[in-house]
């Protein structure tokens, strides 16, 4: 019995033969010996378990609708270019490393290459037809490289279970996204339920993308206003934080000036986040009057360079007329007074859009400014709320320490603390300094974010109009070095022709 490709040895490589012999043997059971075998009237041909090393003469083989070579030694696609009819290929278990050699094969429907070593999927760009493709246990590693088969609008079932690309997160839904006319992926049936569930991942990712860029949006209005970040800092390095917030009466205190904290930096956020709105609407009003200006000076500029054009090739012209060389000077004198004044027309635009652009910018910079200036004042007076919430929480938790403290001196409690509580409201000093400083640590924490966001602000205006006015600036001396570069040229021109 013949055995798979995994199992052949030396011995049986040297026994393998071509695909002539094997032909002639498997079709001379069917033909008398009289009888001459037309390899051209051959629709079906299966040659696998052959031990076959190369895909060679089939040139006759014109009319082969179906041809089987699984279980082989086969390691290079080649041969097939006059199989111009065949639809069912299968070269499943053999040794081939590269796609190649399909060319001719345009009505081609099925194409079985799995369980060889192939590592990309490429040059099967004629397979118009193809509407099954296999190609199980190889080295596809790409998700990328399965956009290839995108181009085939038949296709209806693709086998690739056992390639690394199948590990993939949401591999299956990658492809049911990326092939609507699919039906089988693998054994997966591609149903609605499949599409919607793609439909969905997408919508869900495009929500976390939103919220993403909402929450680390590097903006000077909603960075550094998240209230639950800010109260946990506050509270990170108290020496006796913990201690403390185990003591009867704190907690309720905490977890009120906790919420009242946050309302106000919710209120802080959602104003950062109306002010960013404004800004993106003033910035896209910015640019649209550039971009209109822009273009209504180029097109005035197109205007001068077309009329100059015009004149020039006259003048032109009539130079090579002239054979008199005082003559030829003199309107060659008067060419480069055209271009001169062909130059400074060009740069009399330039300096106005200039101007134009730089009126824009003030504009800008003036409405930025007040939008920083009001910010910043909603700021400070939000923060000043939130030190008084501080004040008011340190004064409310001093009065219940200090209570503590007496009860615990005289020894008569009408309620049992934990032991930690007790031994440190046994030294009154120790108390006070933690209460103290964890008050000016909040204090610090506060005015440090305040400092923070209020300096971020003032610094994103000014590299904004900073970075505005240097684009400009950079383009306008590409412009004018353009112009100039521009009439240099039609000058040495003159010379070299005219003189």
């Amino acid at each position: 019995m013949d055995m798979p490709p995994t199992c052949i040895n030396e011995e049986l490589l040297q026994n393998a033969v071509s695909i002539e012999n094997q032909v002639k043997e498997e079709y001379a059971l069917s033909f008398p010996k009289t009888e001459k075998i037309h390899y051209s009237e051959v629709l079906d041909l299966h040659l696998d378990f052959k031990y076959i090393l190369k895909i060679d003469l089939l040139n006759d083989f014109t009319s082969l609708v179906k041809l089987d070579l699984k279980n082989n030694l086969i390691k290079e696609i080649q041969g097939l270019d006059s199989l111009i009819n065949l639809k069912c290929l299968n070269l499943s278990f053999n040794r081939i490393k590269k796609i190649e050699g399909l060319d001719s094969l345009r009505k081609l429907e099925l194409l079985n290459l799995s369980n060889n070593r192939i590592s990309l999927i490429e040059n099967m760009d004629t397979l118009e037809n193809l509407s099954l493709f296999f190609i199980a246990n190889n080295f596809i590693s790409q998700l990328d490289n399965v956009h290839y088969l995108k181009r085939f609008k038949k296709l209806l079932r693709i086998y690739m279970i056992g390639n690394p690309v199948t590990k993939e997160e949401n591999y299956t839904l990658f492809i049911a996204a990326y092939f609507p006319n699919l039906i089988w992926l693998d054994d997966i049936l591609i149903d609605q339920e499949i599409l919607e569930e793609q439909q969905k991942q997408e919508a869900d990712e495009a929500h976390r993308s939103q919220e993403a860029e909402l929450k680390l949006h590097k903006d000077a209005y909603v960075e550094f206003l998240n209230g639950s970040c800010l109260f946990n800092s506050m509270f990170k390095d108290d020496p006796e934080a913990e201690i403390l917030r185990c003591t009867p009466g704190v907690a309720p205190l905490l977890q009120t000036f906790e919420d009242q904290l946050m309302e106000l930096c919710t209120q802080l956020f959602n104003i950062g986040l109306a002010e960013h709105t404004r800004r993106e609407t003033e910035l896209n009003s910015f640019f649209s009057n550039q971009n209109e200006a822009e273009t209504h000076y180029k097109n005035k500029a197109l205007q001068v360079l077309e009329n100059f054009d015009s004149q020039h090739n006259e003048r032109t012209e009539e130079l090579e007329l002239l054979a008199d060389p005082d003559t030829l000077k003199l309107k060659i004198n008067h060419c480069n007074d055209e271009i001169t004044q062909f130059c400074n027309s060009l740069l009399t635009l330039e300096f106005e859009l200039d101007n134009k652009l730089e009126e824009e910018i003030k504009k800008l910079d003036a409405t930025v400014t007040d939008m920083v200036g009001n910010f910043s004042e909603t700021a400070l007076g939000i923060f000043a709320q939130c030190r008084d919430l501080e004040d008011d929480y340190f004064q409310k938790v001093r009065e219940i320490a200090v209570a503590t403290l007496e009860k615990v001196a005289k020894e008569n409690q009408e309620e049992e603390m934990p032991e930690d509580v007790m031994m440190l409201f046994t030294d009154k000093n120790t108390v006070m300094d933690a209460l103290a400083t964890g008050h000016d640590n909040h204090l610090k924490i506060i005015n440090d974010r305040e400092n923070q966001l209020v300096t971020r602000v003032n610094a994103w205006r000014v590299a904004l109009i900073r970075g505005i006015r240097e684009e400009a600036l950079q383009w306008n001396h590409m412009h004018v070095s353009d112009i100039y570069r521009y009439a240099d040229h039609l000058r040495k021109q003159l010379e070299k022709h005219y003189q």
